[in-house]
């Protein structure tokens, strides 16, 4: 059957999304057809609003409304230690654990050779600047998920900063692997944080 072309195009919109197939996509659709005006107003003027109110962190790469983020403008979070995760989403686990008190640096992605993932399309390079500037910084935590990427991620940062003297850690065991960081408790990813080791 053909669908008005508005609720093919909504259909099509859905399927761009991670883990929504046609069927969801149908379904999701005819939900939001159904959908009160003013709760699809909500929604649309939501999507509109990350898009244009939310930009990167210009020193750490987090998803921000003002620039320096929170974090970064914080003079008393703890100056010597960052935090090196995959995404924004990461940043918001460790701070709803409430045992970190650090500044953070967003990979937006980890190497993927397999993919075209190179270290020039995720946020490396400004890592480094940041740790050339800040004499601060004494020690790295390299908190990325325990995939053969993020190993493979974690190795290569590790190898770039060691040269410059500054301590580099990962997560200790609580993460098991193949696990990713968002979906860990705060039990677990304290004894992380608390047990992480020298690479």
């Amino acid at each position: 059957m053909q669908y008005p072309a508005p609720l093919a195009h909504l259909i099509d919109s859905y399927l761009k999304l991670p883990g929504i197939g046609e069927k969801t996509a149908t379904r999701l659709a005819f939900y939001t057809l159904d959908m009160p005006t003013e709760d699809v107003h909500n929604f649309s003027t939501a999507l509109n609003a990350v898009k244009e109110k939310l930009r990167r962190c210009s020193i750490c790469g987090n998803i921000t409304e003002e620039d320096p983020c929170s974090i970064c403008a914080d003079q008393n979070r703890e100056q010597s230690t960052i935090m090196v995760v995959e995404q924004p989403k990461d940043v918001m686990a460790f701070e709803e654990m409430g045992e970190y008190n650090g500044l953070y640096h967003v990979l937006h992605g980890v190497l993927s050779p397999m993919d075209g993932i190179g270290p020039e399309e995720i946020n490396i390079k400004s890592l480094i600047l940041r740790l050339q500037k800040q004499d601060k910084v004494k020690e790295v935590i390299l908190a990325l998920n325990s995939t053969p990427e993020g190993e493979a991620t974690a190795m290569y940062i590790g190898k770039l900063i060691k040269p410059a003297g500054l301590k580099v850690t990962r997560l200790a065991a609580g993460l098991a692997v193949g696990s990713d960081i968002e979906y860990a408790n705060s039990i677990t990813l304290k004894r992380a944080v608390q047990g992480r080791t020298s690479i």
